[in-house]
């Protein structure tokens, strides 16, 4: 995008142009970034000079509370982050035309309006030469080279027609690549792709005492309630988690907002998609807000495996195991059980999937589940699922087999399809 020179605009010209940004397919699906774009719009014209703060977006545009931190809670600088590449995105495709070109700059909420400048050539030395001069040496230098500048134009003809080929068949295969994600994805997660706001991910945070050069381990309500609470750790699993989300929704052109379950609220429960990662051992949020029936999580409390987390079978069917539990602590881990489980939320009009795992392995394995296009097929398979509108709510067990601490196998051990 080449702007030349800053130019001033006219308040109604730029209003205009704010609200063809908004228009476009580029920012349309967005409601968030609209909102942003629209209020630093107004801001930056009708109260000149006026610094924006962090805080007042927070509050004003994202319904943020009025004990909003900016040091625990990202979402200003992320939004701002997306608007300025939606912008950018924009100027250089539909929008390479527009008289008008509005910007973000870095480090900056102000919003900075400028008229598109046409570039004017410099004049050559050569065109300065007279032109008897100039035809003089044009024509001794057309002898010399004639032969050499003929052949030359052929090569480059002949080169320019490979490259063309190439960049015709390779952006063929980029595009069927990017607009044909696997039918799997495109069922399963249909879901976290109606709403006009991009699904939460929501990853555990467990509550831990002590730090970590002297120990750390989980806080005990019973006995620690006055010990000072360390909550912004988190474990392997739920960090390789995400990045597999990522990578999906990538696929289906659908952006992800991530955020650690302490700094949840019952606000976003109501008003978005959510993907919890994380059981609700660790996801304490997981223990305010519905959620799963069937298969639950408990301490064990008693015997060898005191202390592990259990997943519960609440109504066991035939050859189905009554819980789901890891071996003594003190062995080594060989295999885990996680659930992945698509259930109602506070809104109904929302989604909420819950992938959590008694260790952070398992987590990890129950994402990795719904993210591999093989097993995510066999899941839908035994749900008799072939379209986004036959997926109804359910709870799933699965039993993963651990190497090294890798889960490197994967299967569903007990199902329930809910009403």
């Amino acid at each position: 995008m080449a702007v030349t020179h800053v130019h001033l605009v006219g308040r109604e010209e730029s209003f205009q142009e704010v609200e063809k940004l908004v228009n476009s397919h580029i920012l349309h699906g967005s409601e968030s970034l609209c909102k942003l774009l629209r209020y630093l719009a107004e801001q930056t014209l009708n109260h000149s000079g006026a610094s924006v703060k962090e805080y007042q977006i927070a509050t004003e545009v994202f319904a943020r509370p009025a004990n909003f931190d900016p040091h625990l809670d990202a979402t200003v600088r992320v939004q701002a982050g997306r608007l300025r590449m939606k912008l950018a995105e924009y100027y250089n495709s539909v929008g390479v035309e527009d008289p008008v070109v509005v910007e973000l700059p870095k480090g900056s909420y102000a919003l900075s309006f400028h008229l598109r400048a046409t570039i004017t050539a410099r004049p050559s030395l050569r065109a300065l030469e007279s032109p008897e001069s100039a035809l003089t040496s044009a024509t001794r230098v057309l002898s010399r080279w004639k032969l050499v500048a003929l052949v030359l134009a052929l090569l480059f003809a002949a080169s320019l027609s490979v490259i063309a080929v190439l960049f015709i068949e390779n952006r063929a295969r980029s595009t069927q690549g990017r607009d044909q994600a696997p039918a799997a994805y495109q069922v399963f997660w249909k879901p976290f792709m109606s709403s006009r706001e991009e699904p939460w991910v929501i990853f555990s945070n467990a509550a831990f005492i002590g730090r970590p050069e002297t120990g750390m381990r989980y806080r005990n309500a019973a006995h620690d309630s006055s010990a000072v609470i360390l909550d912004h750790y988190t474990g392997v699993g739920e960090v390789l988690a995400v990045h597999n989300l990522d990578i999906v929704f990538g696929e289906l052109h659908q952006a992800l907002r991530v955020k650690r379950g302490s700094l949840f609220s019952l606000d976003d429960a109501k008003n978005n998609d959510l993907i919890f990662i994380g059981s609700p051992s660790e996801n304490l949020t997981l223990l305010e807000i519905p959620s799963t029936t069937e298969f639950v999580f408990k301490k064990v409390e008693t015997g060898p495996q005191e202390g592990n987390v259990a997943i519960v079978n609440v109504h066991p069917a035939k050859g189905e195991a009554a819980s789901y539990v890891l071996g003594p602590s003190n062995t080594s881990l060989a295999e885990d059980y996680a659930v992945v489980a698509l259930v109602r939320g506070i809104n109904p009009e929302h989604s909420e999937l819950i992938l959590a795992g008694t260790t952070t392995i398992g987590t990890q394995a129950a994402v990795e589940y719904v993210t591999r296009e093989n097993y995510l097929s066999q899941l839908l398979k035994k749900m008799n699922v072939t379209q986004p509108n036959e997926l109804k709510p359910f709870e799933a067990v699965i039993q993963v087999k651990v190497a090294r601490g890798v889960p490197v196998e994967s299967s569903v051990v007990a199902l329930r399809i809910l009403n």
